[in-house]
């Protein structure tokens, strides 16, 4: 069986975000798709749910899938999961904020935090959107790497901050893997113990996907359901 992981980038970023995860991915013989939530305009989680669920439902039926949220969009894949017609095998949240039915991220958050991002919306131009902060403020610092998400990170709308998620509960019996890099950002590790998820600590910043690609793929693949011991040292080889 083919895994696909859908990988959901987190606020401020794109598509471009995986783009050092995907190859290793698809040297281990699985696919990707990288829905893209950086659509301008006034946008909410629901309208970002609504985005990757469609990505989801667009998956091959005899493909097992695995969905990927990376800080904010932790709570967009967990109500994207919870509606979309075809079916989650596991949910994977990297650094990810989530919680049950009527969570939202401004609600999750430190209230210093929650008021910087309120007064951020404020002080811009239409009063809807974030602008986007340094590289440094997602932990990463060195010069090289920084460079390459410097010139990427757009504006992110306050309604998606906002906006809180709509579950039915069809979403918290999908097996999950909540991943905290070390050192911690926000205390996000308890949000995934919350949930029942399984967790898994990665050493490396907020942005882990940028920096440190290979010891994430290595774990995304591991997450998969028991496979045949030679596959799984021939992902092991291709990650080398």
């Amino acid at each position: 069986m083919t895994t696909t992981y859908v990988l959901v980038h987190g606020a401020w970023h794109g598509p471009w975000a995986w783009d050092r995860v995907v190859p290793l991915l698809h040297a281990a013989g699985a696919r990707t798709t990288t829905p893209d939530l950086g659509t301008p305009g006034d946008r909410g989680l629901h309208d970002h749910a609504r985005t990757v669920a469609a990505a989801l439902d667009a998956v091959r039926d005899d493909d097992e899938v695995v969905l990927v949220g990376h800080s904010y969009a932790g709570l967009v894949v967990r109500e994207a999961a919870d509606t979309a017609r075809r079916t989650v095998d596991h949910i994977v949240l990297v650094d990810g904020w989530a919680g049950p039915d009527g969570a939202g991220l401004l609600a999750l958050a430190p209230e210093v935090f929650a008021g910087a991002m309120r007064a951020a919306a404020a002080a811009s131009p239409d009063g809807l959107l974030i602008p986007a902060p340094p590289p440094a403020a997602f932990g990463i610092v060195d010069p090289d790497d920084a460079a390459w998400p410097a010139g990427r990170l757009v504006p992110q709308p306050l309604r998606t901050f906002t906006e809180t998620t709509r579950l039915t509960g069809r979403v918290d019996a999908i097996p999950g893997t909540a991943v905290h890099c070390r050192p911690s950002t926000f205390a996000v590790d308890r949000f995934g113990a919350a949930l029942g998820d399984r967790a898994r600590a990665l050493d490396g910043p907020h942005d882990v996907m940028l920096t440190d690609p290979e010891p994430l793929a290595r774990l995304l693949l591991d997450v998969r359901r028991p496979r045949n011991p030679a596959i799984q040292k021939q992902e092991a080889r291709s990650l080398e």
